[in-house]
């Protein structure tokens, strides 16, 4: 195979792999006893988490959708579907950064599947990083 056929394949899986995450995202709380925690906050400090909720898994879904619906003017080297791949390998490389030194890991709940959940998430959080900024790279400058 050759390096386009990595990138238009790694693009397919990229696209799917964002409503996986949202498939975790969507058990996040219950997972994570949202109904016990988040009482705890104001009203306006809820209405934010619930919020930032919200728009994080709308933009999830946007880039998931973006990235299958212009996956051949990203191999066509479209210039701005290009700098739209390079945008979202740079989001999830700030997700990869704020799990490595925002969260404390201590701080997460106990048990193997949290454990194995994590790791198949940051997993997808790194192979969508390397896909998406490989295509843009190649459409940009290659």
């Amino acid at each position: 195979m050759t390096l386009d056929d990595w990138v238009r394949l790694g693009l397919l899986v990229a696209g799917l792999t964002h409503f996986g995450v949202l498939l975790a995202g969507i058990q996040a709380p219950s997972q994570l006893n949202w109904n016990e925690e988040l009482p705890r906050l104001s009203a306006f400090n809820r209405k934010i988490m619930v919020v930032y909720y919200l728009f994080t898994g709308l933009t999830i879904v946007t880039f998931g959708s973006l990235t299958l619906y212009l996956r051949d003017e990203i191999m066509d080297r479209d210039p701005v579907a290009s700098l739209l791949a390079l945008v979202i390998g740079g989001w999830w490389c700030a997700r990869i950064l704020v799990d490595a030194f925002v969260f404390d890991h201590r701080d997460w709940p106990e048990g193997r599947r949290y454990i194995i959940g994590h790791i198949v998430l940051t997993a997808g959080f790194v192979g969508m990083a390397v896909v998406m900024l490989t295509a843009g790279i190649r459409g940009l400058w290659f």
